[in-house]
């Protein structure tokens, strides 16, 4: 299939079933709640034990102020190594909750793709996106109960690396800062450790990627982690223009949509500065953010379903 068919086809796809946007993007911002709960906790905490600025301790990010919070607690070991139980039962909690709800989303799609005919060569209607629609919410629960027990050992398999390659690279670069002793060397260092960092996003990124395709080969397939590795190998080694073509396209599209984005927020910030109108930014704010993650959820669907699209027909021609 033609790139542009099949990027519309996933868009159309995505589009047709557009709850799963939905509860995707409700998942996802609970599960971002839930992380914020033990960090807002100990920070403040750490407020009141060791007298620090509260307001600094939860700037940035959720990585920002986990690191900021964890160095801080360095002085406090029992107290350290409580934050990090608890944020870590909150995080496999969070996690197990968006297992189970990309099981039912996935599950849709495939139906969807199955029953939607050729819909990304027809003209673009209400009818067009209408056939392509097959979400229910007993479709959903069924996939989620379907492909839960798969996709939660996938997930931990996951974690399990992301715990890994993060250990890797902060060993990597605390070991770099200490046998750097020389101030020039530490100036290269410091370059290094940025390009180390570099190649560890770089890295996720693939791991997501793989991921994204296990998870299609164990619902379009109903194998197992050991059949699926195999078929996802044998699917990109046949399709691996395609898959690469779909996989650069995406990527650049959520590049592009974070500057956007990141644009977009710092003129609203431009907003606070204004006398009587900078008591709306808090609003903008709110709508910003919902609308930015809608559209980065959008877009993810959309990439499932073309890979999906890739997937299906690829088993179609081996069987």
């Amino acid at each position: 299939m033609d790139l542009k068919f099949l990027l519309k086809r996933g868009a159309l796809l995505a589009a047709a079933n557009w709850p799963t946007i939905l509860i995707q993007f409700v998942a996802e911002t609970m599960f971002q709640a839930l992380l914020a709960v033990p960090l807002i906790g100990a920070a403040i905490l750490v407020a009141v034990l060791l007298g620090a600025d509260i307001g600094e301790l939860l700037q940035g990010g959720l990585r920002e102020i986990f690191t900021t919070i964890a160095s801080t607690l360095l002085a406090e070991p029992v107290a350290l190594v409580a934050f990090i139980a608890a944020f870590l039962i909150v995080m496999l909690g969070g996690s197990v909750l968006m297992f189970l709800v990309k099981g039912g989303i996935v599950d849709v799609l495939l139906a969807a793709n199955q029953t939607a005919g050729p819909i990304e060569r027809e003209p673009l209607t209400v009818e067009t996106i209408h056939r392509g629609s097959r979400f229910t919410l007993e479709r959903f629960t069924s996939g989620c109960s379907r492909l839960f027990r798969q996709y939660l050992g996938l997930g931990l398999i996951l974690m399990l690396v992301y715990a890994i390659s993060g250990g890797a690279y902060l060993a990597f670069v605390i070991y770099g800062y200490r046998a750097a002793g020389d101030r020039v060397l530490i100036i290269e260092w410091t370059l290094v450790a940025a390009i180390a960092a570099v190649l560890l996003v770089v890295w996720i990124t693939l791991v997501n990627f793989v991921y994204l395709l296990l998870q299609i080969a164990m619902a379009h397939d109903g194998t197992g982690l050991s059949d699926a590795c195999r078929a996802v190998v044998r699917f990109v080694r046949v399709e691996f223009r395609q898959v690469a073509l779909v996989f650069l396209v995406v990527l650049a599209l959520a590049v592009a949509a974070t500057l956007a984005s990141a644009l977009a927020w710092s003129g609203v910030g431009l907003i606070a500065f204004v006398p009587l109108v900078g008591l709306a930014v808090f609003p903008l704010q709110i709508v910003a953010l919902i609308v930015r993650g809608l559209a980065f959820e959008y877009l993810g669907l959309a990439a499932l379903g073309a890979y999906l699209t890739l997937y299906a027909g690829h088993a179609s021609r081996r069987a």
